[in-house]
């Protein structure tokens, strides 16, 4: 089902025409009450008791509302118009032939009812503004759940954001990265490489300075993501040495659309942590990204790692934590999919409708 017709409760439906047309019914209760002086109480409670027709013509209206929810908007002003306007008439026809019918099979004192055009017309036109009232009714309840799951999405995604940037550093800041690091920075100076270890301290200063200031909560470019992460990976690459090469391979429009800040960066971090740091070989680690019809793919791939590596990576804390942002970002729309292809593991985020940087 999707999120619009969620939006539109039959349950909020049913409720509100209830209410409407009971207060319609108490309104204009003195009214039926005088027009059947005399005849008694079961008179007064046939004439009222058609408030339940009135509540299924409403319910009516409402199917219709429902089902044209994602229709082009000139189209489903006429169809709702024309719905409304359709069960107007009907419902003024069937009160003259419920009027009819009590007259000759119920109460006798109900010839006395006019059973006319002009009435027809009268009830027509109220009931034509009661209907108009139920649909706007309709699309209040409809507009206010819409408005709270975008914000209940938006809170969601600040707050998986705000988790998600946490848990980044966490990973990015922990002692043994950073023990590994500084240590290889200290041998690039004990042997007087001084240029190299200059280099990678400033390397490191970028990427923890870049982490620290990044806004969880906003979009960046995949090209700014992408950045971030070459940092991160020249820095490992100290780490690994030839064990680790990296190949990035991402077309010019996909660098331009916009993901969430830090989505990427987990996935390569698997990339490191079960395949490189596990395999006594040289491993690639090829970032892939694509742009096409709207649709933007990004996939990390080992080309070597370990089996049991392989199922720890399709499990574990990162890929969830990437999964929730995805999913209240993007809802349901968004997928991250992980695969093992022999000795190579891919994991691939596909973002449909992607804005991109103007």
């Amino acid at each position: 089902m999707s999120s619009a017709k969620s939006d539109a409760s039959w349950s909020d439906a049913v409720l509100l025409t209830v209410a409407l047309w009971l207060f319609i019914v108490l309104m204009f209760l003195p009214g039926i009450v005088a027009r059947h002086s005399g005849d008694g109480w079961f008179s007064v409670f046939l004439d009222a008791s058609t408030v339940i027709v009135s509540m299924s013509f409403g319910l009516a209206v409402f199917g219709f509302f429902r089902a044209t929810l994602e229709w082009p908007t000139h189209l489903r002003i006429f169809v709702l118009a024309a719905a409304v306007f359709a069960v107007s008439i009907a419902h003024a026809s069937f009160d003259l032939f419920y009027t009819a019918w009590v007259a000759k099979n119920v109460e006798a004192s109900w010839f006395d009812v006019p059973i006319n055009f002009s009435r027809g017309y009268e009830a027509a036109f109220r009931y034509l503004l009661v209907f108009a009232v139920n649909l706007a009714l309709f699309q209040l309840a409809f507009t206010r759940r819409s408005s709270t799951r975008s914000q209940r999405q938006l809170t969601d995604a600040r707050s998986a954001a705000q988790q998600a940037q946490l848990q980044a550093l966490r990973y990015q800041l922990n002692p043994h990265f950073l023990f590994n690091t500084l240590n290889s920075i200290s041998s690039l100076i004990v042997t007087r490489r001084n240029e190299d270890a200059e280099q990678m301290t400033s390397k490191l200063s970028s990427f923890l300075r870049s982490s620290l200031t990044c806004d969880p909560a906003g979009l960046v470019p995949l090209e700014e993501e992408l950045a971030l992460i070459e940092e991160y990976l020249d820095i490992e690459g100290v780490r690994f040495g030839n064990r680790l090469d990296v190949r990035i391979e991402c077309e010019p429009q996909a660098g331009a659309a916009l993901i969430p800040s830090f989505l990427v960066q987990p996935l390569v971090e698997n990339a490191i942590k079960h395949g490189v740091a596990q395999s006594r070989k040289a491993v690639t680690v090829t970032i892939s990204a694509t742009l096409e019809d709207g649709l933007l793919c990004i996939a990390v791939e080992n080309d070597t790692i370990p089996a049991e590596a392989a199922v720890s990576a399709g499990t574990g804390v990162g890929l969830m934590n990437v999964r929730q942002r995805l999913k209240a970002v993007f809802g349901e729309a968004a997928s991250l999919t992980t695969e093992a292809k022999g000795s190579a593991y891919i994991a691939t985020i596909c973002i449909p409708d992607v804005q991109e940087r103007r």
